[in-house]
C-alpha cells in the first residue's frame, strides 16, 4: 500500500525526508483531508493535529501549510471542543513567526470565533485563544482590527483570573495592542491597573512580565484615568518605584517612564504621592548606571519632583547636586532622607572615580604640560553630603 494514502477515519504521520522535513506528497494528502467536508470530523481533527505537529518548530512547513487557514477557522465554529481546540492549536502554530500567515488568519474571520471562546468558561481553551491572540497582536497591521474585535475586555479578565501562562499572554497581547490609540482607550475602560499592579507586586522586578505591564502601565497613564487609578491603587506607585530600582534595564526604563509621565502632566498632583514612596536612590542610582533613556528621564524627573521646577539663582546653578539637596531638605523621614544622602554621596564618588580614570589614560598618551589642573570640588561635594 501507498504509505501516504490513509483511510477516512484516521491519518497517518506525515513521511518525512532524510533532514526531517514532510514530503510534497505528504503535505498535499494532509490539506486535501483538511479541505474535505466529506471526510468524518475525526479525520479532520487528526489531519489538524498533524499540522499542529509539523509547524510546531518548522517556518518551511507553516508556509506550505498557509492554505489550511480557511479550514482550519471554519473548524472553530464546530460544536466539538476537541476539533476546536484542535484547529486554535494548528492556527497558533501556523501563526508563529509568520507575519503573511497572521494576516491571513484574522482575515480568515478568526477573531470572531476565537473572542467566543472566552463565553465557554473551558480553562484549556481560554488559555489557547489566548496563547493566539498574542501572537496575532505581534502583527502591526492587524492590531486596530483585534482591539475592534471585542477581545480587549476578555483579556483584561485573564489577567485577572487566568492560569500563569495565560496572565502572561495576556499581558503580552495588551501591550502589543497599546501602540493603537484607539486601542488604549478600550483597555482603560476596561480598567486593567488593579490586575497590572498584582502582577507587579507579586513578579521578579526583572521578568518579561514585569517589563509588559510596565511598559502598558506608562501608555496608560498619558490619559487623566490611568494615572488617577494607579495612584488610587493601594501600592501601585510604590510597585513602579521598585520596578524602577530593581527591575532590568528596559524595566527600569518604563518605570521611570511611567512615573516621569504623571509628573509632566500634573507635577502638583504627583509629585508628593511620588516622592513618598522613596524614589529618590533608585532615581540617583539611573543617572548613573541607566540606559541613555532612562539617565535622561532621571534628570528630568529630579528637576520635577523638587519644590520649584526653576534653578533658584545664578549663584547656585541647576545641578544635580542642588537638585537634590533641594529634595532631600523637603523629604519626610530620617531613613528615606539618610538613604538619598549617602547614594548621592557614593554617586558623586564614583563620578570622581570615573573622572581620575579617564585622566589617567589620557595620562598615558598625553605629555604632563597637555593635562588639565584637577578640581577638588567634587570632594568637597561628597564631604558636603555625609
Amino acid at each position: 500500500m501507498d504509505p501516504h494514502i490513509t483511510t477516512t477515519t484516521s491519518v497517518s504521520p506525515a513521511v518525512v525526508t532524510a533532514d526531517h522535513t514532510p514530503t510534497a506528497a505528504s503535505i498535499t494528502h494532509t490539506l486535501t483531508l483538511i479541505h474535505d467536508n466529506n471526510h468524518d470530523p475525526f479525520t479532520k481533527i487528526q489531519a489538524a493535529k498533524e499540522i499542529r505537529r509539523l509547524t510546531k518548530t518548522s517556518q518551511r512547513c507553516r508556509r506550505q501549510f498557509s492554505d489550511a487557514i480557511v479550514p482550519l477557522v471554519s473548524m472553530l465554529r464546530s460544536p466539538s471542543l476537541e476539533a476546536k481546540a484542535a484547529a486554535l492549536l494548528a492556527l497558533l502554530n501556523l501563526a508563529v513567526q509568520d507575519e503573511t500567515n497572521k494576516i491571513s488568519i484574522v482575515d480568515a474571520g478568526a477573531l470572531e470565533q476565537i473572542v467566543s471562546l472566552f463565553e465557554l468558561k473551558n480553562t484549556n481553551m481560554q488559555e489557547h485563544a489566548t496563547a493566539l491572540l498574542a501572537t496575532l497582536s505581534a502583527s502591526v497591521a492587524k492590531r486596530s482590527t483585534i482591539g475592534k474585535s471585542g477581545a480587549i475586555p476578555f483579556l483584561v479578565k485573564i489577567i485577572d483570573k487566568g492560569t500563569p501562562q495565560a496572565k502572561f499572554d495576556a499581558v503580552l497581547a495588551l501591550s502589543n495592542l497599546s501602540s493603537e490609540s484607539d486601542n488604549l482607550k478600550i483597555i482603560l475602560e476596561s480598567k486593567p491597573i488593579p490586575n497590572l499592579v498584582q502582577i507587579l507586586k507579586t513578579s521578579k522586578k526583572s521578568s518579561k512580565i514585569s517589563e509588559k505591564c510596565t511598559a502598558l502601565l506608562e501608555a496608560l497613564v498619558g490619559f487623566e484615568d490611568g494615572r488617577g487609578a494607579l495612584t488610587s491603587e493601594d501600592g501601585g506607585v510604590l510597585a513602579v518605584v521598585e520596578v524602577l530600582e530593581r527591575g532590568s534595564p528596559q524595566n527600569r526604563e518604563h518605570a521611570v517612564g511611567t512615573l516621569l509621565t504623571m509628573c509632566e502632566t500634573d507635577r502638583c498632583r504627583y509629585r508628593e504621592p511620588i516622592l513618598k514612596e522613596g524614589v529618590i536612590p533608585g532615581l540617583l542610582e539611573l543617572t548613573v548606571q541607566g540606559t541613555l533613556n532612562s539617565q535622561k528621564k532621571a534628570h528630568t524627573l529630579l528637576r520635577l519632583l523638587r519644590e520649584s521646577p526653576y534653578p533658584r539663582s545664578e549663584m547656585e546653578p541647576d545641578t544635580l547636586e542642588n537638585i537634590v539637596c533641594d529634595i532631600i531638605s523637603q523629604i519626610e523621614g530620617e531613613e528615606q532622607s539618610g538613604n538619598a544622602k549617602q547614594m548621592l554621596a557614593d554617586m558623586v564618588q564614583v563620578s570622581m572615580e570615573q573622572s581620575l580614570r579617564h585622566l589617567q589614560q589620557r595620562a598615558l598618551v598625553c605629555t604632563p604640560s597637555d593635562l588639565p589642573i584637577a578640581s577638588n570640588c567634587g570632594s568637597k561635594v561628597s564631604l558636603k553630603y555625609k
